[in-house]
């Protein structure tokens, strides 16, 4: 296990350039790992697809369909009941049905739904090319920082991991990143 300091370049150019300049200062190129980072939710961890097992939240969704089928049920019934001399008694059964329907809709979406506000959740790496190098000591953890930062990178992070031949092995993109500084940040 070592150090490593990683950066995120836009550009495939601009992360080649980070590599040269790397080893110019003296780092193995064997201890520098250059790859591209996919957005999050895109990195096939799972054999469907993706990078959870299921998501967050469909977990609530059968409680948001419950309460939508009964409060659309009982709304639409009411509904329903009112308009009985004009409808007759298949107006009330049908007002239900509609109601509940409706309700199943929206109770489920509204469930999946989350803004984040009341759950910011952690930090997560933005996606495009990354440019790691395993250090030995703070020196040069602070050397790499340093030229990263002076070559434009964005989202510098402090991780610990394995650096062989240029492959960083135990690489783990949902991994919850340590920044030693966020900067330039992709929309979303």
């Amino acid at each position: 296990m070592q150090t490593i300091i990683a950066g995120q370049f836009e550009q495939q150019s601009d992360s080649d350039h980070a590599v040269r300049e790397l080893m110019r200062a003296g780092f193995a190129s064997g201890h520098i790992s250059t790859f591209y980072l996919n957005p999050p939710g895109r990195h096939d961890l799972y054999r469907l697809g993706g990078d959870e097992n299921s998501d967050e939240g469909a977990r609530q969704a059968p409680a948001g369909l419950a309460a939508g089928t009964l409060a659309g049920g009982a709304l639409g019934a009411a509904i329903g009941a009112a308009t009985l001399p004009v409808t007759g008694p298949l107006g009330a059964i049908a007002g239900a049905f509609v109601g509940a329907h409706i309700g199943n809709i929206t109770g489920s979406l509204g469930a999946m739904q989350d803004d984040g506000a009341d759950n910011p959740g952690p930090h997560v790496r933005h996606w495009g090319m990354m440019v790691a190098v395993g250090v030995d000591n703070d020196d040069e953890a602070g050397r790499a920082v340093d030229l990263l930062r002076s070559l434009g990178a964005a989202d510098i992070e402090r991780a610990e991991g394995t650096i062989e031949d240029g492959d960083w092995t135990d690489f783990d993109p949902v991994s919850t990143p340590h920044f030693t500084e966020q900067r330039g940040a992709h929309p979303l």
